[in-house]
């Protein structure tokens, strides 16, 4: 990620400006050192370890702010630009040029399709993501404008000013429908409830908090505090004054947490979007808690930033800004979380024994001998979450996303194991009738568990674990490399064509489908993962006969395999996993 420009525009470079510059200590530099040694000189004074910052983005101005929706980045300066960028590669995306002084405040509409911004020219701005022309010009601030909000349903902009007032704005007529005044000092902060459109909260510059209607009513009492920031889902929100900062739900008040930093003073904090970390920036320091359980705890800190932190946003990892002029992305847990000590010797990779696709979702799932489950991000190729499960060992296995919980199924002592990653714990145990059991998957929908068991395909219900359909096989079956889809499932045979069966019809056995209701594209993916795939496994064109793609060498013989058409996931006993995606590989 740190080299991505080249490695993206030149990816024959890899060789001479990423291997080199990889760790010491990495597996990546010592699986290639020979070559390396052979073919570029070996750069010295590299780090011994991988850093937390995978990505640092000079912007060549001081960034004030940051916004994040839907994989989009936008960051304002104070040349009075803003500045669009690929929140996963920080590639740039757009400038958007209006303002003629310093952008102090962004904010997208909840849709993604509308940008909000403040300035020191005294207006706000409203921007058309996907055009970059500036939609409307909000006029009626007397000073500048340093925070923006707008609410969930899209129909009202909030924006704080060192005019010592809020201003409420009509997003259709463009005007001003409300003034909240009376604060002693400048509004440093205002921000909508993300759920509520109805309540706001702000802070201003002597340092109190408070809750605000629409109509401009104060909604409780008045509470100390520098900076305010909501949760993704509204729920809670974080407050912070010098050196403490105090989570606490957002109608009970409840203080959740209070969380401490030691030296400098806290500039900005916001919540992860899964609620169960928070971020904080203080001077060039960026601190991350755990709030999950009943006893908060410091995660880890980041440092690399040069000046003090000027915004942060958390949407699945942590994106800093700093008056050093750089953005830089970071990963948590930058070993494998797994592990006790992170700071110790990565673990040896352990053999992948399973892995799934969802293509729709663009993720990829793998799961390993020790039964360590990872969520894969297809394009990047980034891990996004990585969890412990006691599904170790060499057993049929797969895994799911369903209704954004990740499920795993695994079978062991004549059981299916149902398992939820995010509570951690077992779900429900479904008793299997008989031995041999030779494949396992989970329905393309993630309501049914399909097993192989001997010579019959077996369905179960996957939340009741009620059996809901069961059908008797002809020759060697096995489930790779073919997915689920819905409730239909097809299963492919050593000698013979694959076939499919639809479980999901209500009160009747399983239907057993045509051949030309088997929705596949003309690429077709052959060999895979059986002892009798002794040749190398390819993507072959049924109409042309001809090999678009080969995995070749040490790639040739995975240990597990999905595909559906245009993404393919393959997985290896070295604990790689490869993500490719069809579309630019036909393309090049």
């Amino acid at each position: 990620m740190e080299h991505f420009d080249i490695i993206h525009n030149c990816p024959s470079n890899i060789y001479s400006h990423a291997l080199p510059f990889s760790p010491p200590s990495s597996w990546l530099h010592k699986y290639y050192t020979a070559e390396l040694s052979q073919e570029v000189r070996v750069v010295k004074g590299v780090p011994a370890e991988w850093g937390a910052c995978s990505r640092t983005i000079s912007c060549g101005d001081i960034p004030s702010s940051l916004a994040y929706q839907e994989g989009l980045l936008a960051t304002g300066l104070l040349s009075g630009r803003i500045v669009t960028l690929n929140a996963i590669t920080g590639s740039k995306a757009a400038i958007l040029t209006g303002h003629t002084d310093s952008v102090r405040s962004l904010a997208f509409s909840l849709d993604g399709i509308f940008l909000v911004s403040g300035g020191d020219d005294n207006t706000v701005k409203l921007w058309d993501v996907q055009t970059g022309g500036v939609v409307k010009t909000f006029y009626g601030h007397t000073s500048y404008v340093l925070s923006v909000s707008i609410s969930p349903d899209c129909t009202t902009i909030a924006s704080g000013s060192g005019d010592k007032t809020i201003h409420l704005w009509h997003v259709q007529a463009g005007d001003c429908f409300c003034v909240i005044d009376g604060f002693d000092g400048q509004v440093n902060s205002v921000s909508f409830s993300p759920t509520n459109p109805q309540l706001l909260i702000s802070v201003s510059d002597d340092n109190t908090v408070q809750l605000w209607n629409i109509d401009g009513c104060q909604i409780g009492p008045t509470h100390d505090g520098k900076g305010v920031a909501f949760s993704f889902d509204g729920t809670h929100f974080i407050s912070w004054g010098e050196q403490v900062a105090t989570v606490q739900e957002s109608y009970s008040r409840v203080v959740v947490a209070e969380l401490q930093v030691s030296g400098d003073d806290l500039e900005c904090c916001c919540f992860s979007s899964n609620n169960k970390f928070v971020a904080g920036g203080a001077g060039c320091t960026v601190y991350i808690w755990s709030i999950a359980g009943s006893d908060p705890y410091l995660v880890e800190t980041l440092t690399g930033h040069s000046d003090i932190i000027t915004s942060l946003i958390f949407p699945s990892s942590i994106i800093s800004a700093s008056s050093d002029q750089t953005v830089k992305f970071w990963q948590m847990g930058t070993t494998d979380p797994v592990a006790t000590d992170r700071r110790s010797t990565l673990p040896t990779p352990s053999s992948i024994e399973s892995v799934s696709l969802q293509g729709k979702n663009g993720v990829s799932i793998s799961s390993d001998f020790t039964g360590v489950v990872k969520i894969w991000d297809i394009l990047t190729g980034l891990c996004k979450e990585s969890f412990q499960t006691p599904a170790k060992g060499r057993t049929w296995r797969d895994a799911q996303l369903i209704e954004g919980k990740l499920i795993i199924v695994w079978c062991e002592d004549k059981k299916i194991h149902i398992w939820d990653a995010n509570q951690s714990k077992i779900l429900k145990m479904v008793q299997i009738p008989g031995y041999g059991v030779s494949g396992l998957r989970i329905s393309g929908d993630g309501s049914k568990i399909f097993c192989l068991i001997g010579r019959f395909l077996q369905a179960w219900a996957m939340w009741t674990g009620e059996a809901v359909g069961r059908v008797e096989l002809d020759g060697d079956p096995y489930l790779d490399p073919l997915c689920t889809d819905g409730s239909k499932i097809w299963v492919c045979f050593k000698d013979s064509p694959a076939q499919g069966w639809d479980f999901g019809i209500s009160d009747s056995p399983p239907c057993l489908l045509s051949n030309t209701s088997l929705d596949r594209p003309h690429l077709n993916f052959i060999g895979g993962t059986r002892e009798w795939d002794t040749g190398p496994s390819m993507v072959k064109d049924a109409v042309t006969g001809k090999v678009v793609f080969r995995l070749v060498g040490r790639y040739a013989r995975p240990t597990g395999v999905q595909w559906d058409g245009r993404y393919l996931v393959v997985g290896y006993r070295s604990g790689e996993v490869l993500n490719l995606d069809f579309n630019r590989v036909l393309l090049q």
